[in-house]
């Protein structure tokens, strides 16, 4: 009779325990996605700071691909993750944001096709761009092809900027990213990583 009752109530109890878990994953995610800056969040969910993509890549070369979808030169005058393939998301215009006070984006007409010619949907993608942003963005449209798998790198390539108006590095980006991170990165092009736009 104790045994019928002990196994009753593990019964009653696991799935409870389990659904109490899932909440608090949801919980993890949902505080994760506030900390973030909205421009940063993902509809996928998944995030991790350069530093994290590195140890993620370096223990599973194989199977971790790192996407880097800023613009061709960006990739190579401001440097790379030396794994990271490029294919821009977004290609840089000559018509001036004055709100942004920056010239301003649009959406590179070929990544869709060159994206799905490299990775399978069930491959596990790090993106990075040059803060998070244009990652977030991209990995949007990756998620609407049916990508699942896919990690916002939410510091990016270049980092965050000082914005500390008493600090000597005011608007600097030197706060974190894979090149102010202490993870390997280099100048040097491998044309086989690199997806130059059709247009």
């Amino acid at each position: 009779m104790k045994i019928f009752i002990g196994l009753a109530f593990c019964l009653i109890i696991t799935p409870h325990l389990n659904a109490q878990e899932d909440s608090q994953q949801k919980q993890i995610q949902k505080t994760n996605d506030m900390e973030l800056p909205k421009g940063k969040q993902t509809a996928v969910g998944l995030y991790v700071t350069s530093k994290e993509a590195y140890k993620m890549w370096k223990a599973n070369p194989d199977k971790i691909k790192i996407l880097d979808v800023r613009t061709l030169d960006e990739y190579i005058n401001i440097g790379h993750a030396e794994m990271a393939r490029n294919i821009p998301a977004f290609l840089q215009t000559y018509n001036w944001d004055a709100d942004k006070k920056s010239f301003s984006y649009q959406m590179n007409p070929d990544f869709a096709e060159q994206a799905q010619k490299v990775f399978n949907q069930q491959d596990t993608i790090l993106v990075t761009c040059r803060s998070g942003g244009r990652s977030a963005l991209a990995i949007n449209f990756l998620a609407s092809l049916g990508y699942k798998n896919l990690y916002n790198i939410t510091d990016g390539f270049e980092g965050d900027a000082e914005t500390n108006p008493e600090s000597k590095d005011f608007g600097k980006r030197v706060l974190n990213g894979w090149k102010n991170a202490g993870v390997p990165w280099t100048y040097d092009l491998n044309r086989e990583l690199i997806s130059v736009p059709k247009n």
